[in-house]
């Protein structure tokens, strides 16, 4: 896939990853708990995932509009799912209750986390290295 290809798909991915942080969190934690929440329910911990999620899925929404200008934070949200995924996946193999994530929140960030590394442009491929957000 040639870079401008890449880049498009990059852009549609990074937009369906920030509704689907944005939106998409908030609305299954509270409609589907059981694949989307862990036990027990602590409503501090809710509220707080909730949240960070939520804000990374605004700025992933604008990091769509110049991918190449926010690498860094494409690169963060790609790792971060990856870790979040691997780190629940061991959990709820070790515990039974949370099974049901295995049909929601995992598989969600594991293909956000492999998504978002495969479609992101190494440095390498790129022809000049992009300039940091608002430097001149």
């Amino acid at each position: 896939m040639d870079l401008d290809r890449r880049i498009r798909a990059l852009k549609v991915a990074l937009l369906l990853t920030g509704i689907s942080f944005s939106v998409g969190v908030p609305v299954l934690t509270r409609v589907w708990p059981d694949a989307w929440m862990w036990e027990p329910r602590q409503p501090e911990y809710e509220q707080m995932i909730v949240g960070v999620y939520v804000t990374l899925g605004i700025f992933v929404l604008l990091a769509a509009r110049d991918p190449l200008q926010n690498l860094s934070l494409i690169w963060f949200t790609a790792w971060s799912s990856l870790v979040h995924g691997g780190i629940m996946a061991v959990q709820a193999i070790v515990d039974a209750t949370e099974r049901a994530n295995f049909i929601g929140d995992i598989p969600a960030l594991l293909i956000i986390g492999i998504a978002l590394a495969v479609l992101t442009p190494r440095a390498k491929e790129l022809p000049t290295p992009p300039t940091a957000a608002g430097a001149p």
